[in-house]
């Protein structure tokens, strides 16, 4: 009885220590998650969250180029409605490549291709200013500024089963690969849609739950105006060919844009030949596979002047380059400043 006795305390014994072990373990690898040392790996570069469940929309002012040189090639699962307040930009959505202006407005749907740049005469502008070794960061010149509300399908009531729903509300994000609105001066209904805008963006502003709750309202009589006026027009499926299949190269290049790309390896993965992947790549994007992968870096860069204070060669290796004088060279050349007269110029709130 006695030998029993001792077996089962021996026994509780070891497995109290592997609870302790495993305890410690999992505390560690929490406090490795929340970055409390060791080296990062690839599984904490997370992707920006737009959304929740609390508050199913985020709000940015976009100043292109103060606050970054552009605004590549991108997708997420919510809207985006932009208004544009100043300059005019070249916008890229799914198979659409359109000018915008003060005062515009475009609704691009749910996982839709999209980016944003400065129109050719406002960038020629910047590269003039840089290239006479002049700095035209915070002074204005050549400058897009827009407002973007990123919202949740949510916020039009997608997750309901109501014949609203069912009918227009759903089609927009089943069918969102097919279909954007630019909202121009000269369409019947613009006064009336640019009314709305302004309102959206005040509750916006305002930052509260009662203003969410006339968000709602709003966003859902801006849906039901561009309905109504038969703006909601689905685009042709064959037009997103290109598009379509390029997004695991540009997936892929989002993900590992501080590595060593080449052509030939982003062709290798949509399994297209490297001549038919170059044209099919700046048929859809509007630039070259090279340049788009540039402009990622340098808007990784533009976010870690803005938001820390490590060294710009430090910040120069980790987004990708590994000579900091080509770094130096292109931030000026896209971004028309120096990294360090962008730092001290640009501290944006919202990146």
């Amino acid at each position: 009885m006695l030998l029993k006795y001792y077996l089962i305390m021996i026994l509780l014994y070891h497995i109290g220590k592997m609870w302790e072990q495993n305890g410690t373990r999992r505390e560690m690898t929490e406090y490795g998650k929340e970055g409390g040392g060791g080296m990062p790996g690839r599984e904490t570069q997370e992707k920006r969250q737009h959304s929740t469940t609390w508050i199913p929309y985020s709000y940015y002012e976009c100043r292109l180029p103060e606050w970054f040189a552009n605004v590549p090639v991108h997708w997420h699962s919510e809207f985006e409605l932009i208004h544009i307040q100043q300059g005019r930009g070249e916008f890229i959505c799914g198979s659409q490549k359109m000018e915008a202006g003060e005062g515009e407005l475009l609704l691009v749907p749910p996982n839709m291709l999209h980016a944003a740049y400065l129109c050719r005469k406002q960038r020629t502008a910047v590269e003039e200013v840089s290239g006479g070794g002049g700095n035209s960061c915070g002074d204005g010149a050549g400058t897009l500024v827009y407002d973007a509300l990123v919202f949740s399908p949510a916020m039009l009531g997608a997750g309901s089963g109501d014949r609203c729903t069912n009918e227009c509300i759903r089609p927009l994000v089943k069918d969102n690969a097919h279909m954007s609105v630019c909202i121009r001066r000269n369409m019947a209904v613009y006064e009336e849609l640019a009314a709305l805008a302004a309102r959206i963006f005040s509750c916006v502003r305002d930052n509260s739950a009662r203003a969410d709750l006339l968000l709602k309202s709003e966003l859902l009589r801006f849906i039901w105006m561009l309905e109504e006026c038969g703006e909601l027009l689905p685009e042709t499926k064959g037009a997103e060919g290109e598009t379509e299949a390029i997004r695991p190269a540009l997936e892929y290049m989002a993900q590992n844009f501080r590595e060593d790309i080449t052509v030939e390896q982003l062709a290798g993965l949509v399994h297209l030949s490297r001549s038919h992947f170059m044209r099919c790549f700046r048929k859809a994007v509007g630039i070259g596979a090279i340049e788009h992968l540039s402009q990622l870096r340098i808007r990784a860069a533009c976010e870690a002047l803005g938001e820390g204070t490590e060294q710009i060669a430090d910040i120069a290796f980790a987004c990708g380059y590994s000579n900091l004088s080509n770094f130096n060279r292109q931030f000026l050349k896209r971004v028309g400043c120096s990294p360090k007269e962008y730092r001290k110029r640009n501290k944006p709130s919202h990146l």
